[in-house]
């Protein structure tokens, strides 16, 4: 029986089963959205006070456009290559390296992996204080957290996008809601005062981006699934760059809320920094409802580094990169179960493992030195004579600029933060080259792409 007698479903030629295009434009943007969302904002106020004062604001302004530049070349790549594998599919086709393609797609891995394994700990510590379960162990919830959505991963991409609308809704909401009882407070205080009262310049500026940048940074986990979405060369673009926006828009209307409800000093002492801000403007919330959204914006941030670390290992493996099982397709559910099932244990072992808080720290530099690759595998692709032009298209100096802000980002890390994740991160991107030194793993003809 043919693909097109048998309604949604799709094989290749040779009769294995694909994975289904069934992501609309409004699931790519809420996906993207919850990834931003979800990325820390809860927090990020609290430390971002410190540092920046009652300017708070003007640090995710100046974020924002410094991540848009990566976003805007995400979205054009995503239009013109969509196929799951991400960074690392972009990196094979305009350099044809597949050690560079290896460390690309293992380090964005690491960064998708370490997050679930924290987000899980981190979901178990909250439930243990929402449902008042103290004698309970934690590292018990956490893995029946890692088995739910493994679960869901498994079940289908349409039931992933579902449960991530749901969690981007009470997400948003929690946001909206901060906004709308703190608006009353707005015009109270000077939007402009710093903590060295020396002024705003190109210093203070930077640090506010280099705090505030990785708020913004959900386009990763879109682009692996870009596959999945139907006309991507439309809705991939519409959905990275519409949430964007609407993200910056959020974030900046929660900073002023936060500072004019509660002064920068007290907001960066605060342990929840908008707890704090719903107590003073609304003490008849009760206190644990921000327990409760927390519990699904972490939740989602999970869900969506297990989407995306799975479709990175299916696009890797049918590189062959990674071993050929690993790209098989469920014939029913459409999803890369192997890849999916074959991540399990590596999480298990990862919440096993305890704090690893520094291996987070440590992803986080490797990811900025991805986002530098993929902008310049842009500007490399566009220069090349008979490359696919994309649905959305950016002229060479945005990819340019972008390879830019995140190399220097890369470079104030290295040298201004704790030694300890560098070091870490040195020590993972040795584990990595040793793992392809021990697998020499090959490139197969059907994905070769000659630079």
């Amino acid at each position: 029986m043919t693909a097109t007698s048998v309604p949604g479903r799709a094989e290749k030629p040779g009769g294995q089963p694909t994975l289904a295009r069934s992501i609309g434009p409004f699931q790519l943007f809420a996906y993207t959205l919850g990834g931003m969302l979800g990325a820390g904002i809860y927090g990020l106020v609290g430390r971002a006070a410190g540092e920046l004062g009652s300017a708070i604001w003007l640090g995710f302004l100046v974020a924002m456009v410094a991540a848009l530049l990566t976003g805007l070349s995400y979205a054009s790549l995503g239009s013109r290559y969509p196929q799951a594998g991400g960074a690392a599919t972009i990196t094979q086709r305009a350099f044809a390296r597949p050690l560079l393609t290896w460390v690309v797609g293992l380090a964005v891995m690491a960064s998708g992996l370490s997050s679930v394994a924290t987000q899980s700990r981190v979901v178990a510590e909250n439930l243990l204080r929402l449902a008042g379960l103290e004698g309970v162990p934690a590292i018990v919830l956490a893995l029946g957290f890692l088995l739910i959505i493994c679960g869901i991963v498994l079940r289908g991409i349409q039931e992933s996008m579902w449960v991530n609308i749901l969690c981007t809704a009470v997400e948003a909401a929690g946001l909206l809601l901060v906004i709308a009882v703190g608006f009353p407070y707005w015009g109270s205080v000077d939007l402009l005062e710093t903590p060295s009262g020396d002024g705003i310049g190109v210093s203070f500026l930077m640090t506010g981006a280099i705090l505030t940048f990785f708020a913004f940074i959900g386009f990763e986990d879109t682009i692996n699934v870009a596959e999945e979405a139907r006309d991507p060369r439309r809705t991939l673009p519409f959905g990275i760059i519409g949430a964007m926006l609407a993200a910056t828009v959020l974030y900046i209307a929660v900073a002023i809320t936060a500072v004019s409800v509660v002064p920068w000093r007290e907001l960066a002492a605060a342990p929840g920094p908008l707890a704090e801000v719903m107590a003073r403007a609304a003490p008849w919330v009760p206190g644990w409802g921000y327990v409760a959204i927390t519990v699904f914006a972490v939740a989602n941030t999970a869900l969506l580094n297990y989407v995306t670390a799975s479709r990175l290992v299916f696009g890797m493996a049918r590189q062959g990169l990674l071993p050929k099982p690993l790209a098989k397709v469920h014939a029913g559910r459409r999803t890369p179960h192997v890849a999916t099932l074959a991540l399990l244990p590596v999480l298990v072992a990862l919440v096993l493992a305890g704090d690893i808080s520094q291996l987070a720290a440590a992803t986080v530099l490797l990811l900025l030195a991805v986002f530098t690759v993929v902008n310049v595998a842009l500007l490399v692709l566009q220069r090349r004579p008979g490359e696919p032009r994309g649905g959305f298209e950016v002229p060479w100096p945005v990819p340019a600029a972008g390879a830019l802000v995140c190399g220097a980002l890369l470079l104030n890390r290295l040298g201004t933060g704790d030694w300890r994740a560098p070091a870490l991160a040195g020590a993972l991107l040795a584990l990595i080259l040793l793992g392809y030194a021990l697998l020499r793993p090959k490139v197969t003809e059907e994905t070769r792409v000659a630079a």
